[in-house]
């Protein structure tokens, strides 16, 4: 590999102990033009092109075209962008293990060698989605919970144990160790890479991309890394480039500094709010203003978690002072400091005091302003002021119930021997979980200061509250325990439930049967509050209809209070042991509190906790594999099987068939998210996937989460769009995965319906308004509709990772024409779908697509394509990205 412009600008800096070479953005700046106000997150880019500059997938004009941003903060160009790192979580990437061992298969029936089908990048799987709250408040529900993990999750466990031998570059860090976010942020996020080439060091920015869309959190450490979907990082670590256009950067300007009593919840709240009002979708955000000086890593890495949540690819904090004492105190070397700095500063990539690059749009934000906040009842966005949340939930109550049930009535229920009323309104869960807050020392420091004043006056949680805490790694337990509030926040119910994601995903476990029993028998809106980043509707529990984000210790007041009609800053938490009202004001700890709290967080608790972090316990160590270069495949596992994607393919790619006399499968309305579309959650024992598993033996207690069965295609399959609130406009006032089955019209499940339409052999459109896609990178949400046969999804607009996915698996995306939507044109899914001359396809090119109503008349709409990539294309008429790998791998 070899360039005048790449050979030009390598360069070397010495440390105390070693030297490494670079690619040097200033001695390329000599033929580029002057740089230095541009954003730090494209300088990240900028060197990435120039040390992969081949003449080939990275150009000198790409390089320029970059370079060139400066001056008019926008390029419309496509690069190849290679980053050095995958990170995976178990749900996410036990399909993509399960994709890598099928395709060994594959190569291997073509004839082709299975040895090529490994990982070229390093990859880092961490599992952390598997645990489910079964067992909490009281000292055994940790260990509890990891013995019901293990025995539910064997069979997956086993193949993530073969995978690690069987593939290289391949690292799982096991069960009960942490959350992927925060472990990558305490441990394996470096900041700056280094590598032995040709004899010589080469030290470059570390960078990444992950299967889950808040792998945007390692921003906060000055690592450019973001969300993409499993099918896109497997590309990534079997040495493709992720195709992607120069992005617009919005400026985000911070100044001040918090109030006394705020949290960085309540700034990250209020600065999704602010970003998702502005739109960010698909472009970076970089944060600056002299507000960063005093703005801890933790904080940092709060708001750059939540990048999904305000649309952007991610939201990047530059290496700065801040950096180095974070990493200096989670025990990173100071060979490793010492690098990151020299690095940093020679590239230009140091923030220093008064830095104002150039920006494609820029907000600001006086910290001194933010107020003390929840967001919900079902989106990350919709921020509501402490004082507002009875009035927001009322709102929302109306909404879920008729007149006439307004006033609804407690009910009764005995729990521990003690009949109870519960009341519409209850908090029914309140956990402090998630890797949004648990990577906080200051939040959670709050939270058991909260705890502690609230134990010692005599306050306990409602009766019907399930607490929890889920700390995303086990540093967090031995600073709590270091500072002495674990003993409190046991005392209220929060006792350890595991390290892993837990409620946030999903994963909350059932609440007590007396009080489920209520809730459906007084047809209770009951709410759910917790420290997570994702509230949508039907994530948290299929029962609980609000859910409300918010900073750990507003959760342990809410487990107090517990009722949502409760305004905590004007109204009694409950009464001391005398009698006497308690509010929050009169628990909740002060600055100097919290700041004397988190001293006691140590390099010594990081060193300790990490340094054995990919051993596991022992019944992970006792899992035996075979040393076979391919899996062992069960055909009667309920968990891992050999996926289909592969069966019919050739080593030579077909041109793409046009999509003719398609039906519309379904018809969905705004912000339909990803949970909506792929298997997440609890399995309903009457869908298709509950029968599915009954029919095989599997007891309802057994039936573990879809997230847990996401190696299985005849699972997910059938719990594809099968959500309990997703609202099909093809049978009106219907919540829950059904369709009608046309021309007739009769009302069926969507898995089923799409089964029969297989049988005739009969193509499928989706049909979708604005921001299709949203929320989590799922690659089921994309897996599971090209199994049900839908070859095109025609939307108002998409979320990113899901388009891209779409493509990923060989589903067209298209845009309505601007102005047109399903409601404009009158739509009711009886339509017939004709998409011709898909062998012409451009990438952004308009489409014509066809609609033939019933009665015989037709409309043609200029549909706009949304591959937006020759790269992408070039996926897309391989059938999928996967099978182009593979035909790369045999050629």
């Amino acid at each position: 590999m070899s360039s005048t412009l790449r050979e030009a600008s390598k360069d070397a800096l010495q440390t105390k102990d070693k030297t490494y070479h670079f690619y040097s953005l200033s001695l390329a700046a000599k033929t580029l033009g002057d740089i230095s106000r541009l954003p730090k997150s494209l300088k990240v880019l900028l060197e990435n092109l120039l040390r992969w500059q081949d003449g080939d997938s990275v150009t000198e004009e790409d390089i320029k075209a970059l370079a060139g941003w400066v001056k008019t903060a926008h390029v419309d160009r496509e690069i190849a962008y290679r980053p050095a790192r995958v990170l995976m979580q178990d749900f996410t990437g036990v399909p993509a293990v399960v994709d890598l061992a099928a395709m060994r298969e594959a190569v291997k029936r073509l004839g082709g060698d299975t040895a090529k089908v490994n990982p070229l990048s390093p990859v880092d799987l961490v599992i952390d989605h598997s645990v489910t709250v079964d067992h909490f408040g009281d000292d055994d529900a940790f260990a509890e919970n990891v013995r019901l993990e293990m025995e539910r999750n064997h069979e997956r466990y086993v193949f993530l144990r073969w995978g690690q031998q069987a593939f290289s570059r391949f690292s799982v860090v096991p069960p009960g160790t942490g959350i992927c976010h925060q472990v990558n942020l305490e441990y394996l996020g470096k900041a700056v890479w280094s590598e032995l080439q040709n004899d010589e060091w080469i030290a470059y920015p570390d960078t990444l991309v992950g299967t889950d869309s808040h792998t945007t959190m390692i921003n906060g450490l000055g690592v450019l890394g973001w969300g993409v979907g499993g099918i896109e990082a497997e590309a990534a670590m079997l040495g493709q480039p992720v195709s992607m256009l120069i992005p617009d950067v919005v400026g985000f300007k911070l100044t001040g500094k918090l109030s006394e009593g705020i949290t960085a919840t309540d700034l990250v709240l209020t600065v999704t709010q602010m970003l998702r009002k502005h739109g960010v979708v698909g472009k970076f955000v970089e944060f600056y203003g002299d507000g960063l000086d005093s703005l801890p890593l933790a904080d940092r890495a709060t708001i750059a978690n939540m990048s999904p949540e305000y649309g952007a690819t991610c939201g990047f904090f530059p290496i700065d002072g801040v950096t180095l004492d974070y990493m200096r105190l989670s025990g990173r070397s100071d060979e490793q400091v010492t690098l990151v700095e020299a690095y940093a500063k020679a590239q230009g990539m140091w923030r220093n005091t008064g830095d104002e690059p150039v920006f494609t749009s820029s907000l600001e934000l006086d910290m001194g302003q933010v107020e003390a906040s929840l967001a919900g009842p079902k989106r990350p966005q919709d921020r509501v002021a402490l004082g507002d949340v009875p009035k927001a939930f009322a709102a929302s109550n109306e909404l879920e119930v008729n007149t006439a049930q307004k006033d609804k009535q407690p009910v009764e229920y005995t729990l521990n021997g003690k009949s109870v009323p519960l009341p519409d309104g209850a908090v029914v869960i309140a956990a402090i979980t998630s890797c949004t807050n648990t990577s906080n020392p200051s939040v959670l420091m709050a939270a058991g200061l909260l705890a502690k004043k609230a134990a010692m006056l005599g306050l306990k949680p409602k009766p019907w509250v399930k607490a929890s805490l889920a700390p995303g790694s086990k540093v967090v337990s031995d600073y709590l325990a270091h500072a002495r509030l674990t003993p409190y926040l046991d005392q209220l119910g929060f006792n350890l439930v595991g390290y892993g994601c837990t409620t946030c995903i999903g994963n909350s476990g059932p609440l007590p049967e007396p009080i489920e029993t209520a809730i459906k028998k007084g047809d209770l809106t009951v709410g759910a509050v917790l420290s997570g980043n994702r509230n949508f509707e039907g994530r948290i529990h299929p029962l609980v209809k609000t859910n409300w984000l918010a900073s750990p210790p507003l959760v342990v007041a809410y487990a107090l209070a517990g009722n949502m009609n409760v305004n905590l800053a004007s109204e009694p938490l409950g009464h001391d042991t005398k009698g006497d009202p308690v509010y929050l004001k009169d628990i909740w700890p002060s600055s100097q509190e919290i700041a004397k709290a988190v001293q006691q967080v140590s390099t010594e608790m990081f060193r300790k906790e990490y340094a054995e972090v990919f051993e596991g316990t022992p019944e992970w160590k006792a899992i035996t594999v075979s040393e076979s270069d391919t899996y062992d495949w069960q055909a009667d596992s309920t968990y891992i099987r050999l996926s289909p994607f592969f069966d019919d393919m050739e080593a030579e790619p077909k041109p793409v068939e046009d999509v003719r006399g398609a039906r519309i499968l379904a018809m969905l309305g705004d912000s339909v998210t990803t949970d909506h579309i792929s298997p997440a959650g609890s399995i309903k024992p009457d869908s298709p996937a509950g029968r599915f598993l009954q029919a095989r033996g599997v007891e309802r207690r057994d039936f573990n989460s879809y997230g847990s069965r996401r190696g299985n295609h005849e699972v997910m399959m059938r719990g594809t769009f099968a959500n309990i609130r997703i609202r099909n406009e093809m049978v009106p006032g219907v919540e829950g995965g059904m369709t009608r089955l046309l021309p007739g019209k009769e009302v069926m499940s969507i898995y089923d319906a799409a089964m029969e339409y297989q049988k005739q052999g009969t193509p499928l459109v989706v049909i979708a308004g604005k921001e299709y896609g949203s929320g989590s990178s799922r690659d089921w949400a994309a897996k599971g509709p090209r199994l049900l046969g839908i070859r095109v999804v025609i939307a108002e607009s998409f979320e990113r990772i899901h388009r891209s996915n779409l493509i990923g698996m060989g589903i067209l995306p298209l845009e309505f024409p601007q102005g047109e939507t399903r409601q404009s044109l009158a739509l009711t899914g009886e339509e017939i779908v004709d998409v011709p001359d898909l062998q012409q396809l451009k990438p952004g090119a308009t489409i014509p697509v066809t609609l033939t109503r019933p009665d015989g008349s037709t409309k043609t709409l200029a549909c706009r394509c949304r591959i937006d990539t020759q790269t992408e294309l070039t996926y897309y008429q391989n059938d999928g990205i996967l099978h182009y790998v593979i035909r790369n791998m045999l050629d």
